[in-house]
């Protein structure tokens, strides 16, 4: 998808062109970043002052040419904050809705989704009746089943508790590793979410584009931490499940060495993604001894970024992987930190939490 989007509304304005390619593209940013302008833009909900959309090299939209194509003939399947389903319907009749706007030579594998979002034990349900989780994986379903060419998802677990959506997460990771292979632009507050959905990243501020690029590049710029959040901001790196031990703890493969977590729900072998948040990194220059943090990996430092305030975001580089930490200005000077230090990073246990532990 090719989009470029200039609009402006009640002193607001956007301006920017966006790319959105295979698997997830999340838009990152705050309450009235104009995320939601955007999806609203390429659904075809909104007639902005000036742009182009194209997808699959189709022409969906061009202001210049006064082309735009309707909502329904866009062959996109939405799924809002709240799910919208059909009240007077059961599930399945609200799943079967959904291939109401399926072209008709698609193909469109309703069992396939059935199992894939685990809703064969819901489809003589009320909407009435579901959890809030439930019923995001129906209207998910329901945007399936129209096979549509790319999927947007505006917000779709802003409404839910955290156990819900703890409950929902794997389903959307199992909708971008599986074998339908649908593009998604994906749009949330939430970095917890981004950083477990994500393949491409693209963070907003005010209107225009600020960083965009694969996932773990942009988490690990230190240039992204104000516009995360000095709370939210860290890196995303990978691992492999090595084994499950008899005191509750998890064993995990990097790079770098091993990292130990408190047990992951995945089988060994199985590849994750983990969030580190920079907050929670600890930089020590040798190896320390009597400490009750296990995860202590070897590093070297390949950037130093200072904020605005005491804080400093220090790149380290940890087996060919980018781990951020956030550390006072003070502590940078005290431990002599430079570009090409050698030092060791230190994570306890217990820092990574279960959300943020993704396939």
């Amino acid at each position: 998808m090719k989009l470029s989007l200039r609009h402006s509304f009640g002193g607001f304005s956007l301006d920017l062109e966006l790319n959105a390619g295979a698997g997830i593209t999340a838009l990152f940013g705050q309450s009235g970043a104009g995320k939601s302008t955007i999806i609203n833009a390429v659904a075809g909900l909104l007639r902005p002052d000036r742009g182009r959309l194209e997808v699959a090299g189709e022409v969906l939209m061009d202001t210049e040419s006064a082309l735009h194509m309707p909502p329904h003939k866009r062959r996109f399947g939405t799924v809002f904050q709240d799910a919208r389903l059909f009240p007077h319907l059961s599930v399945a009749q609200n799943l079967d809705f959904g291939t109401r706007y399926a072209p008709r030579n698609a193909d469109v594998p309703r069992d396939a989704v059935i199992d894939l979002l685990g809703l064969a034990a819901l489809l003589e349900r009320s909407p009435n009746t579901l959890s809030g989780g439930e019923k995001q994986r129906v209207a998910l379903g329901r945007a399936l089943l129209s096979a549509p060419r790319m999927l947007l998802m505006d917000e779709p677990l802003a409404s839910l508790d955290a156990a819900r959506k703890h409950e929902i997460l794997p389903y959307l990771e199992q909708l971008r590793d599986g074998p339908l292979g649908l593009p998604i632009l994906y749009v949330s507050h939430a970095v917890d979410e981004i950083t477990r959905l994500a393949d491409t990243l693209v963070l907003l501020k005010d209107g225009r584009i600020a960083a965009q690029g694969p996932l773990r590049e942009v988490m690990s710029n230190p240039a992204a931490v104000p516009l995360l959040g000095v709370r939210e901001a860290g890196s995303v790196i990978e691992a492999i499940v090595q084994s499950h031990d008899a005191d509750g703890l998890s064993t995990l493969k990097l790079r770098a060495g091993t990292l130990v977590l408190p047990t992951v729900a995945a089988p060994v072998g199985a590849k994750l993604r983990l969030r580190i948040k920079a907050q929670d990194v600890m930089i020590a220059r040798t190896r320390p001894t009597d400490i009750s943090a296990l995860n202590i990996l070897a590093a070297s430092v390949v950037g130093l970024h200072e904020g605005a305030g005491p804080g400093v975001a220090v790149t380290l580089d940890v087996g060919g992987e980018r781990i951020l930490a956030r550390i006072t200005r003070r502590a940078v000077e005290a431990l002599g930190l430079r570009v090409g230090t050698s030092c060791f990073a230190v994570l306890k246990s217990t820092t990574i939490a279960p959300t943020s532990v993704g396939r």
